[in-house]
């Protein structure tokens, strides 16, 4: 059988992974003892004796993980920033073409996608690549997020009973709008520009909305916000876990933790004429981290992508 190693094991996405990997009778998980996570000579044997190793680690802990890596066999999948721009690393997301499903699957080192990068990517990278959205279009876009994506430290603020008022209201971060997703979000998407991009955390566990905001006058071709619905939902038409649905008018507000405990992606469109905006929901730790994680797994095993996965 596969064996399997989570190097951050106790982390949120470790956590994860284990919660959606530990069960299967097609793998063999690896578990370090608890007292020997930061003994470097132990956590290099496991990394090491494994065939598939995730790495859920900050960015510094994941380029060591891989600095201690000496079997050529070893695959790797790294959810952390450090690699997502890297030469010699595939970006984990495989709906965005045939060509990236099929680098996920004869790679050695894959970039597993952030989390507010998926919900602007899944948008905007198929207008760009459609001739849709041009390359130097100046985009604007804001993403909502559950608190379990600050990690431990945040969860444990957020439900500290004795917590401070405000988080009982939305946030806004990364106010310097240098966001550690935007060099991905720029790369994989092709955009010239770094996008004007605010995320917002809210008091809800987990759960993401992502929307971009075009005025459709300066997309190529002008088109209305029905036709990007249409061009949208053909580019995903053979994709299982990314979907893109037709409005309704019972539906007066999108809900940021709609798909939480899934893997799935939905993809609104709303607007009109003028102006659009596209909306991509899903869950920061499902196909924004973890389920993406072990989609990618399933692909490079060449085992059915949705295996383990909901």
């Amino acid at each position: 059988m596969t064996k399997v190693y989570i190097d951050g094991q106790s982390g949120t996405t470790g956590l994860q992974i284990y919660e959606r990997i530990g069960s299967r009778d097609d793998l063999t998980l690896l578990r370090i003892d608890e007292d020997k996570r930061h003994d470097k000579e132990e956590r290099k044997r496991f990394l090491n004796n494994a065939d598939i190793v995730f790495l859920c680690l900050p960015d510094e802990g994941a380029r060591e993980a891989v600095s201690l890596i000496e079997n050529p066999d070893v695959r790797v999948i790294d959810a952390s920033t450090a690699h997502r721009t890297a030469d010699g690393w595939d970006y984990g997301f495989a709906e965005l073409s045939k060509e990236a499903r099929a680098k996920i699957a004869s790679s050695k080192r894959v970039a597993n996608p952030g989390c507010h990068a998926t919900g602007v990517i899944s948008t905007a990278a198929p207008l760009i690549r459609m001739g849709i959205l041009p390359q130097d279009y100046p985009l604007t876009c804001f993403s909502l997020t559950g608190y379990s994506g600050g990690g431990k430290k945040m969860i444990a603020e957020y439900e500290d009973e004795n917590r401070d008022e405000h988080l009982d209201s939305p946030a806004l971060y990364g106010l310097n709008l240098h966001h550690k997703h935007v060099l991905e979000i720029m790369k994989i998407t092709g955009l010239k520009y770094a996008p004007v991009f605010v995320p917002v955390v809210d008091d809800y566990y987990k759960g993401m909305a992502s929307t971009i905001m075009l005025s459709n006058r300066l997309l190529n071709g002008c088109p209305s916000a029905d036709e990007i619905r249409d061009k949208l939902s053909d580019y995903y038409k053979d994709e299982y876990f990314v979907e893109v649905i037709q409005p309704s008018d019972d539906v007066k507000r999108l809900y940021a933790n709609t798909l939480s405990g899934t893997n799935m992606l939905r993809i609104c469109v709303n607007g009109h004429e003028d102006q659009t905006i596209i909306t991509a929901l899903f869950d920061n730790l499902g196909k924004g981290a973890s389920g993406a994680a072990v989609q990618n797994m399933n692909i490079m095993l060449g085992l059915d992508e949705k295996t383990g996965l909901i």
